[in-house]
């Protein structure tokens, strides 16, 4: 709660320190749209990288599977199909390759880092073989690009996904058995396995839910470019999803986060990102700012895990 707390915080002092130096560019309706929608689709694979997070594992993979999903449907569609059913295709086989990651980790006992790592590889290598190198392009299909460029009740369609499936997540991690056990599996995994719990059953969920987040990020990412190109869609996707998920609360150790404390720190993340392109600073500076973004999300988890500690000991 007090992490959740600070992260709050620090969100409104951000959006106060932009506002006395932009304020009109940045309270403008039309940026305050852009915002909403750019926290909505980084959002839902950020989701997906907290839950991994939250059982003890990290998904690697996650840039590469949204790149993937976007050439596939756009090359289906290229051939006819229509993308909707490409896109209702793609996605449960996404489902699929979460659970390849947690037979991978539970089965051969491989580290979460190098199973979705391999991954990492292997999606992109596909992605720009099966393309040949060349960038898909989405012609016609306007409904379909309304997925993420549209709007409803003033908000980003893209917005309102996030919202959904923020909801459905609470209820999993807040109300349900499988939420109690993916915390404890988290914080003392042994502990969860000698009390007689299938821990590779939760896991496998965790890594599903991160994979079919993943693949739905790309084909709402797909749908707002209309256009993919196999070496650079969804690239360094994942750093921001942990980054995000990190900076909202989420532990590297397994077993501390929540959905709404995903949702601050994505928000933190794009509303920065917004305040130094409105502040004219050199974009690439991005990569600064994501690799200080972490450092300080686990500098500042070990430093509360040690005060933690010097109490109990008191």
């Amino acid at each position: 709660m007090k992490k959740l707390l600070g992260m709050t915080l620090l969100l409104a002092a951000l959006v106060i320190a932009i506002s006395a130096f932009e304020g009109k560019a940045f309270l403008s309706s039309g940026n305050l749209w852009n915002l909403a929608q750019r926290i909505g689709m980084l959002g839902i694979y950020a989701l997906g990288a907290g839950i991994v997070i939250l059982s003890g594992g990290i998904d690697l993979s996650i840039g590469s599977v949204i790149g993937l999903v976007g050439i596939t449907v756009a090359m289906a569609t290229a051939r006819g199909c229509n993308p909707w059913v490409a896109a209702a295709v793609a996605i449960p086989i996404c489902g699929l390759l979460g659970f390849w990651h947690a037979f991978l980790i539970g089965r051969f006992k491989l580290q979460p880092f190098l199973a979705t790592l391999t991954s990492l590889l292997l999606l992109r290598g596909l992605a720009r073989g099966i393309s040949g190198g060349s960038s898909q392009t989405l012609e016609g299909w306007e409904k379909f690009k309304l997925l993420g460029n549209g709007s409803w009740l003033g908000l980003p369609i893209p917005f309102w996904i996030l919202i959904g499936i923020a909801l459905i997540l609470a209820f999993l991690m807040n109300f349900t058995v499988y939420g109690r056990y993916l915390y404890a599996i988290g914080r003392n995994e042994d502990a969860v396995r000698y009390s007689g719990i299938k821990v590779n059953r939760i896991q496998i969920l965790a890594y599903v839910i991160c994979a079919v987040l993943a693949g739905i990020a790309g084909v709402v990412e797909f749908s707002y470019n209309g256009e993919v190109q196999p070496a650079q869609s969804g690239l360094m996707y994942e750093m921001w999803a942990i980054a995000g998920a990190v900076l909202g609360g989420c532990s590297l150790r397994g077993g501390e986060g929540s959905v709404l404390g995903v949702i601050i720190g994505v928000s933190l993340i794009i509303v920065m990102k917004n305040g130094l392109n409105l502040l004219e600073v050199n974009t690439e500076w991005e990569w600064a700012v994501i690799g200080v973004v972490i450092l300080g999300g686990v500098i500042a988890d070990a430093a509360y895990k040690l005060r933690a500690a010097k109490r109990v000991k008191a």
